[in-house]
């Protein structure tokens, strides 16, 4: 999955754009649902992908297909309840890449079984081909990169609100450190030992429930 060629930059930023969209769009509509209104007052409870874009987060996704976009915001004092909605809120953005890149799995599977997609010869077949095998695995990408446990990703925000008021304390005293602890997983190689084979594993859930769909 991992390449810097010209084409599968090109391929990747509209995918970026798509992901990304998605993500941000269902944490911003699991917060309403919760009682905060603060990303639909600030204009970020929308579709619209230059709203969700993080310069860093964006490139990273680029170049090794994974990263993270502009948080949007959430006041969870707002939430009508407190641990409930810290905890779908934060498992919103994640869950949608899933369930996003599973429905692109589908849907890639029908265009081939129908025809719209071939590669007898031409280069549209294997660039929709490319296209789509990049959107799936960069959904699945984002969301396991984002359920880490490791702030301020939304697995952080998952562990907190399972956490007693106690261990809490002693949690949010290692946000501190956070940035350093993610930018030395991800310059060491760990983070991709993590998540690629996680990758894969979830691929093959994917394609264990597509056995049962007919026609696929």
């Amino acid at each position: 999955m991992i390449g810097l060629d010209p084409v599968t930059i090109a391929l990747r930023i509209p995918v970026l754009l798509i992901v990304i969209t998605v993500h941000e769009f269902a944490h911003a509509r699991m917060a309403f649902h919760y009682g905060d209104a603060t990303a639909h007052r600030q204009g970020r409870m929308n579709l619209n992908p230059i709203n969700h874009l993080d310069p860093i987060g964006s490139l990273m996704i680029l170049l090794v297909g994974f990263g993270w976009a502009k948080p949007v915001p959430i006041n969870p004092l707002n939430f009508n309840r407190y641990r409930s909605g810290l905890r779908w809120v934060s498992f919103a953005g994640p869950m949608s890449n899933l369930i996003f890149g599973f429905i692109s799995l589908v849907v890639f599977r029908i265009l081939i079984n129908v025809g719209l997609i071939t590669f007898a010869g031409t280069d549209y077949g294997h660039l929709a081909f490319d296209f789509f095998q990049q959107l799936i695995m960069i959904n699945i990408y984002l969301a396991l990169f984002n359920l880490l446990p490791i702030p301020p990703l939304d697995g952080s925000k998952i562990l907190m609100s399972f956490l007693s008021d106690e261990h809490l304390g002693l949690y949010r005293q290692l946000e501190r450190y956070a940035p350093l602890i993610l930018i030395g997983l991800i310059i060491t190689g760990i983070l991709g030992t993590i998540i690629f084979p996680l990758a894969r594993f979830v691929l093959l859930i994917y394609e264990t429930i597509i056995q049962y769909i007919p026609g696929l």
